[in-house]
């Protein structure tokens, strides 16, 4: 394996390093290393913090690049764009690289890969399998939200589940993710809101608590507040976890304006003002979603003056103020409408 990885770096020295890591990790694989060394390897390779948290199994590891294990910073919540590698199909396990910035390099998709799959392995060993969640079931959870699945089914299945259906107290909501199948979340009271902990990762529409029967109803609210949800980034911004709960009114937007339709004039206007520079949507969005100007330069980290410059440069293009209440709520809703529109 020397020899190959020796050969293939004259060539590619990402190819090189990638044998090197596959190398790597059989060796610890074969020497059945615990989930520590395993982690320290990733953190040690990778040359960044590397972060294993299994929330069904209560693990928590971190281990920095010079190989000293620190679980403390776990607490905080990991960043959107870190490499990372879920080790089980609902998200609950995940492997980190803390390394901010561009996508994973080859070297780093094959740390992951190895690391995670030599993880899993150690934690079906020394842990056991994590147990079922109802999250984990498609089929019995598809049988609970089905609005047209008799009553007797649904309570059937959510029996199966584990949700109690005649105690009038027991809540639950439906969970909408982008990229995944529709999951529920048992809540204990009616106004709780879900840990991040306790939601899966990416973009996701969150229902609200309701008695276990009425998941329906939950369901349908958890796919419209998904339509309300964005990617966070300069073309698309916005929160990525959107509670129906907090949409009051203007969910009623979702029933008026279908996905892929005729955009309405304003968000034309607010499409073509967003091809005339990259900071035009940030800044927009900074505008409507902070308490006051200087919040939104803030936000967008400029000085307050070059804020109201670039405001005076979005007028233009829009046709309409946007730094009085009336203009600041058309900004609003266009925005809003443009994300229903994109579906």
């Amino acid at each position: 394996m020397k020899e190959l990885a020796g050969r293939l770096t004259a060539l590619d020295p990402d190819a090189g390093a990638a044998v090197r890591v596959i190398a790597y990790f059989d060796r610890l694989a074969e020497s059945r290393a615990g989930l520590e060394a395993l982690v320290r390897g990733a953190a040690v390779l990778a040359g960044c913090p590397a972060r294993l948290v299994d929330t069904g199994r209560r693990v928590r590891v971190r281990v920095e690049p010079d190989g000293r294990r620190r679980d403390g910073a776990t607490d905080l919540p990991p960043d959107p764009g870190w490499p990372s590698q879920a080790l089980t199909p609902d998200g609950t396990a995940t492997l980190w690289l803390e390394r901010a910035g561009a996508g994973p390099s080859v070297v780093d998709a094959v740390i992951l890969e190895r690391a995670a799959g030599a993880i899993r392995l150690v934690l079906d060993r020394t842990r056991g399998r994590a147990p079922v969640s109802p999250a984990t079931d498609p089929a019995l959870v598809e049988t609970v939200l089905d609005p047209t699945a008799p009553e007797q089914a649904r309570s059937h299945a959510a029996r199966h589940l584990g949700l109690d259906t005649g105690d009038p107290a027991t809540r639950a909501r439906a969970l909408a993710p982008l990229d995944g199948p529709p999951r529920i979340l048992p809540a204990h009271h009616r106004a709780e809101s879900p840990a991040d902990t306790e939601l899966p990762a990416g973009r996701l529409g969150v229902g609200p608590a309701v008695p276990v029967l009425d998941l329906p109803r939950s369901w349908a609210a958890a796919r419209v507040a998904l339509r309300f949800t964005a990617e966070g980034t300069a073309r698309d911004p916005g929160p990525g976890v959107v509670h129906a709960d907090e949409l009051g009114g203007i969910a009623l937007l979702a029933d008026l304006v279908v996905p892929g339709a005729e955009p309405p004039p304003d968000v034309q206007a607010l499409e073509s003002a967003a091809t005339d520079a990259p900071w035009m949507l940030g800044t927009l969005y900074a505008v409507v979603s902070t308490a006051s100007l200087r919040a939104a330069a803030a936000e967008v980290n400029v000085h307050h003056s070059t804020l109201q410059d670039r405001l005076t440069h979005a007028e233009s293009l829009l046709g309409w103020p946007v730094r009085t209440p009336q203009g600041r709520l058309r900004l609003q809703l266009s925005l809003v409408m443009r994300k229903l529109v994109r579906g």
